[in-house]
This record gives C-alpha cells, sequence and structure tokens, in this order.
C-alpha cells in the first residue's frame, strides 16, 4: 500500500495517477488518500511504520513537518528543507521531493526542453518555485531570474540557484528562454479575471517555453496570453504525472509506466 496526506486532500490526483500505474504494471497494491490534519504528519508517519505502507506523497500543509520527522533525507530534500514523498526502506523512513526533477521531465517530454545553459525565469517563491529554482540551477541554467512581489522570499529562493540565480522583474520576461509560473494565479474555483497576470502578457515571444503549473485549467489565462504572442506553452500537469512517476520509482523500485499515468491524469482533468 501506498499513500497521500495532506488536509485538504480530497482534490488530490494522487490516487489516481498511483493505481493507473499498478493497474498497467499488474501490481497488487493500492493507493489511498488519507486526510491528516495540520501538525499530525510526525503520526502519519508513526503509522506508516505500524501499517507497513511502502511510501507516501505528501502533499500541503505537511511538507516540512514530514521533513523533520523522517529519518533520513536526500540531498534534495535537504537544501529544500521539505519533503513531498517518504518513502520506507527496511524500516528506515527517507523524504525525498521530486516535484523539480518532476518539471524537467515535463519539459523534455512535452518539447525536448533542455534547461542547460538557458536563462530562465520563475514567477513565485512558495515552495513549488523554490524546488523548480533549485532544479533548473543543478541542471546547469546559465541563470534563474526569480520574479515575487515580496522581496525577501524572492531573494530566499534565488539563492537556491547559487551564482546563477539573482532576482528580476517582468522586465526580464524577454530575455527568458524558459518561464516558469508557479503561483496560484489562474487556477479554477479562485475566481481570478482573466486579465490577473503575473506579469505583462506583451513580454512573452515567440520562442519561450512558458509553464504554468496550475493545470486546473489546462490552459490558464497565463497560457492563453503566452501562446498568443507566439511562445510554446506547457501546462502544469506534466510536473504532477512526472513527480508521482518519479516517487513511484523509489517506492517500487523499477520504472514505472507513465503513459498510463498521463491517460488517466488526461481523462480526468478533461472530465
Amino acid at each position: 500500500m501506498v499513500g497521500v496526506i495532506g488536509d485538504p486532500i480530497a482534490h488530490s490526483l494522487s490516487p489516481l495517477l498511483h493505481n493507473a500505474a499498478f493497474d498497467a504494471l499488474g501490481i497488487d497494491w493500492v493507493s489511498v488518500a488519507f486526510e491528516v490534519p495540520a501538525g499530525a504528519a510526525d503520526a502519519a508517519l508513526v503509522g506508516m511504520r505500524a501499517l507497513g505502507i511502502a511510501g507516501l506523497s505528501v502533499t500541503m500543509p505537511h511538507k516540512q513537518q514530514a521533513f523533520a520527522a523522517v529519518d533520513d533525507v536526500t540531498e534534495v530534500a535537504r537544501r529544500l528543507g521539505v519533503v513531498n514523498c517518504v518513502t520506507r526502506r527496511d524500516g528506515v523512513l527517507v523524504g525525498d521531493s521530486t516535484d523539480g526533477e518532476g518539471l524537467l521531465a515535463a519539459l523534455w517530454r512535452a518539447q525536448s526542453f533542455d534547461p542547460g545553459t538557458k536563462r530562465c525565469l520563475v514567477i513565485g517563491a512558495g515552495g513549488a518555485a523554490r524546488a523548480v529554482t533549485l532544479a533548473l540551477a543543478d541542471a546547469g541554467a546559465a541563470e534563474v531570474v526569480v520574479v515575487n512581489r515580496t522581496a525577501a522570499r524572492a531573494e530566499a529562493c534565488a539563492a537556491l540557484a547559487g551564482p546563477v540565480g539573482r532576482v528580476g522583474t517582468g522586465a526580464d520576461v524577454p530575455d527568458a528562454d524558459l518561464v516558469v509560473q508557479s503561483t496560484s494565479l489562474g487556477m479554477a474555483g479562485l475566481g481570478a479575471p482573466s486579465d490577473e497576470l503575473p506579469v505583462d502578457p506583451s513580454a512573452f515571444r515567440p520562442g519561450q517555453v512558458v509553464v504554468d503549473l496550475v493545470y486546473r485549467p489546462l490552459e490558464t489565462p497565463l497560457l492563453r496570453a503566452a501562446k498568443t504572442q507566439g511562445a510554446v506553452v506547457v501546462s502544469g500537469l506534466g510536473m504532477l504525472v512526472h513527480q508521482a512517476a518519479l516517487a513511484l520509482e523509489r517506492w517500487t523500485g523499477s520504472a514505472v509506466p507513465v503513459e498510463a499515468m498521463w491517460a488517466a491524469a488526461e481523462g480526468h482533468v478533461r472530465t
């Protein structure tokens, strides 16, 4: 058994993705969503040990507490200070973060895009932005510019990229080869108007790759604006699918059928 913990958790697609992979592999495993209230992540991990659960995906608000509660963490998780994936290995709980690596895999699948030597710009400075910033820098990006309303958060996020990271503004968008939007603007259900964008839409240009980590709707206002300007757009569904696939690889110890997970995800979000 594997699962996902969070609060709220009913919206999570993790069980759908995990179970699609298990069906394709013919593995007699199941993934379950566990609603765990804020502050109870450590208790959930105690339950993970007791029940012999092989792996847990960790979503808000538990990523920091889970980081403190596991027995060991990967280097990426240590640098970020959070985990989104916990693997039980011979009774030892190992925390990892698969979000950044998941975005890189999604970019390669969608556009064969390699951030090495590229100029990248990240909008936002929250948890997803931090994971993306670190992953882009580790992949060899020539520059990772962080644009955020709060200067201190932008500086902390950009620092994860080391010497190639810096704080920027919307004026840096035209020079970027890759733009990653990591805030919640444009998410269905928030009531944000179509013209509420984090940067001037006229700043996008042909040849750019623009990603919005929001995946409901698949085409956000930002992606529509970027497409109008000739940019190549990528939805946030890819990062969701690939981070889940990477978690499953850690839990099962083998490659997983990513395309089966893609089919399940696309079928769900289009209904």
